[in-house]
């Protein structure tokens, strides 16, 4: 019976299955496989028991099933693999399986082919959604909408800003992910300390040889492990794409809210109950799902960081933690990566109410450009501040128009007709650079893909 959300409720099917055991072994077993092959090339053992062990090195021979039954009498799983794998070998092949290496020279090499394959698919869902942001920045740059800071009304903006500031921070997050994937992808094959003591003068060739064959980097130097540095900084990209997207679906979530109601995401009226007593309710429940999962992502930091610090050469405190937050972490990435995009792809925009609250203040977020009117007309900076804020309060406490309280102003008077202030009034013409800056990104972010392509 499922118990762990991850089996049947969160995930997609395509990164779940790289974190599979049967391919956690599968992996396993192709490092056996070029550890043997290495060795025979460099005349360390013979070639017909490389070749052997090259044939049968792969869950096609080695069940799962029958490693788990050898596991419950050793207690250790590369042991049990070894012993799986030997089974199956003719001859004296299974002799010469796993010579001059260690338990997490397999594990951890196996894990960067792991920790590869993952990347590859998160980048392919992180270029995804950044092209769907630069396309929704580029429809949306003259959206004029209100901006907010410290959650009050502060100046007009654009939903083409907003997009296409996403858009530029996955981005970095790209770059981030591309080069943590340098540092963390790579092969050991360096023995019980790290010393090579079993390979003799042949050990970095070895090393060199089977990380060649799996496509990797041999690793510089380490112990008995990959060093978790590496591992860290991997998690911690997570988490930041993580953030992001907690961020995107917080945004959303505040957008939607009532009092705002200015996009939704999408709610299938024919089917999808948003509660079980509330009728009405079509709540954000796949922006709140990101924003929750993201917290879980983010607490694998921790635990993350703490693997780093190992007694001597190692300890096996790592190992379990690990077990648990890297298939995890990708998984959860992975999935609310994607659940962003079908959010974004089918948001919904409110017009009627983009505009009532640009206009919510009955006309205060102007309070700044007239004030740079003032000053261009030839009056002094802190005096048309001043007077500008004097009537800012009036209208607030009031409960008038601001227009018509700067329009009546005398000192306003001597420097802006009342036509001139009610130009100023439109929140629609004072959204600055705001289109040019959404083609730059669109245009700078477009070409900088390329490389990833």
């Amino acid at each position: 019976m499922p118990i762990h959300p991850i089996e049947f409720r969160y995930g997609t099917k395509e990164m779940k299955k790289i974190w599979e055991a049967e391919n956690k072994l599968d992996k396993m077993l192709k490092v056996e496989a070029a550890l043997a092959d290495a060795e025979a090339e460099l005349g360390i053992i013979p070639k017909d028991a490389a070749k052997e062990i090259k044939r049968k090195a792969n869950t096609k021979f080695v069940k799962l099933e029958r490693v788990k039954e050898i596991e419950k009498d050793t207690k250790h799983d590369v042991v049990a693999m070894i012993k799986a794998l030997e089974e199956q070998c003719v001859g004296n092949a299974g002799e010469y399986i796993h010579f001059g290496a260690t338990s997490n020279d397999i594990v951890d090499t196996a894990q960067s082919l792991l920790f590869k394959d993952s990347i590859k698919v998160l980048r392919k869902r992180i270029i995804k959604l950044i092209k769907l942001l630069l396309d929704l920045a580029q429809k949306n740059k003259k959206r004029v909408c209100i901006g907010r800071t410290h959650g009050q009304h502060a100046l007009p903006t654009t939903y083409g800003m907003k997009f296409a500031l996403w858009a530029d921070e996955l981005y970095r997050h790209l770059v981030r992910l591309n080069s943590c994937e340098d540092r963390l992808c790579v092969g050991m094959i360096t023995g019980a300390v790290g010393t090579f003591a079993a390979l003799g003068k042949k050990g970095l060739e070895v090393n060199k040889r089977v990380s060649e064959k799996l496509g990797l980097k041999p690793v510089l130097i380490s112990n008995q492990i990959i060093q978790r540095d590496n591992h860290a900084e991997f998690i911690m990209v997570l988490a930041n794409i993580a953030s992001t997207l907690d961020k995107i679906g917080t945004e959303i979530r505040n957008l939607q809210r009532t009092e705002i109601g200015e996009v939704y995401e999408k709610f299938d009226i024919e089917k999808q109950v948003g509660s079980s007593a509330m009728p009405h309710k079509m709540n954000p429940i796949t922006a709140e799902r990101i924003c929750g999962l993201s917290r879980v992502i983010r607490s694998y930091v921790t635990s993350a960081l703490e693997n780093n610090v190992l007694w001597h050469e190692r300890d096996l405190t790592n190992s379990s933690p690990e077990r648990i937050i890297f298939p995890e972490a990708c998984i959860l990435t992975d999935y609310i990566l994607e659940l962003t995009f079908k959010i974004l792809k089918d948001l919904k925009f409110n017009d009627k109410n983009i505009e009532k609250n640009l206009n919510l203040t009955k006309g205060l977020i102007m309070a700044e450009r007239i004030v740079s009117k003032l000053v261009e007309n030839g009056m002094g900076r802190q005096t048309a501040y001043k007077i500008v804020r004097d009537c800012a309060i009036k209208s607030i406490k009031e409960n008038l128009p601001f227009f018509k309280i700067v329009e009546e102003n005398p000192e306003i008077k001597k420097y802006l007709s009342s036509e001139e202030v009610k130009e100023l009034m439109d929140p629609h013409t004072y959204i600055g650079l705001a289109p040019e800056i959404t083609d730059k990104v669109v245009k700078t972010i477009k070409e900088k893909l390329k490389e990833f392509m």
